[in-house]
């Protein structure tokens, strides 16, 4: 299994990597990692979108759910029967949101430990280690024997290093701001037995604010190459959700055809 991870997702990621560092004129290792983040986003686009219908869907469902857990709060078989209805009349999956997740974690875990060990190179010569070469395709292999690969971004920031806080702060905002996007507003509820939805709206609030505060600390303690990386996935991810939103709006402003009455 491990072998199998290794040639079908690692090592196609770290070569990937490479060769984009190794194709850019100024050699920044920085805009290989935002590139290769890119492409990734671009290959998962339809299952991430999926995912991010899914979720829509299901806080658009969610006062529904509420409602009916209300009035059928002494009967929970029929509960369930009735959510069951429901998810069914409206054509929504709870469950199609974690398939898209599923899909994308091994390639995720791929593109850490590329980013973690892959780039690993002797401290004296800058070049990469052999236990690291010997995953790269032969020409690659050939020219990284002896060429040094420059952990720099732009420059001045070192991808090798930790706690930078700049980009893990970077990081932290856009994560609240992407997360921030999703959050569907819902109205005070002011009825007897609300204390459940209000204490659920209260761990959504912290959910909202405690991801970013992760977010900024595993960045800190991240090398910069690494956050870079996080940061990259995440504006990408808030861009294709301002996509879909803006294209959910226009349908959702789109007047209904009127009916045919001849």
């Amino acid at each position: 299994m491990k072998e199998f991870f290794t040639t079908v997702l690692y090592e196609p990621l770290l070569n990937t990597l490479i060769w984009i560092y190794d194709v850019l004129p100024w050699k920044d290792l920085g805009v290989a990692i935002i590139l290769l983040t890119l492409l990734i986003k671009i290959a998962l686009f339809y299952p991430s979108l999926k995912q991010m219908r899914s979720q829509k869907a299901l806080q658009e469902a969610q006062p529904h759910i509420d409602a009916l857990k209300k009035q059928h709060k002494d009967n929970k078989e029929e509960l369930g029967r009735q959510i069951m209805k429901f998810y069914k009349e409206n054509k929504v999956n709870p469950m199609s949101s974690c398939l898209p997740i599923l899909i994308q974690l091994p390639i995720l875990w791929a593109l850490f430990k590329v980013f973690f060990g892959g780039l690993e190179t002797d401290p004296n010569t800058g070049v990469l280690v052999a236990a690291q070469l010997e995953h790269l395709y032969g020409p690659l292999r050939e020219a990284y024997q002896s060429e040094p690969i420059r952990h720099m971004f732009l420059g001045f920031v070192n991808l090798a290093d930790k706690h930078n806080i700049v980009l893990a702060a970077l990081a932290g905002i856009v994560q609240f701001l992407q997360a921030k996007m999703l959050t569907t507003k819902r109205a005070a509820v002011k009825t007897a037995g609300s204390k459940d939805e209000d204490f659920a709206a209260a761990m959504n609030k912290q959910m909202l604010y405690f991801l970013p505060i992760i977010t900024v600390i595993f960045g800190y303690q991240f090398p910069a190459g690494v956050t870079l990386y996080w940061l990259s996935s995440t504006v990408f991810t808030w861009i294709q959700q301002l996509i879909f939103l803006r294209e959910k709006k226009s349908a959702a402003a789109t007047p209904a055809p009127a009916p045919d009455t001849k």
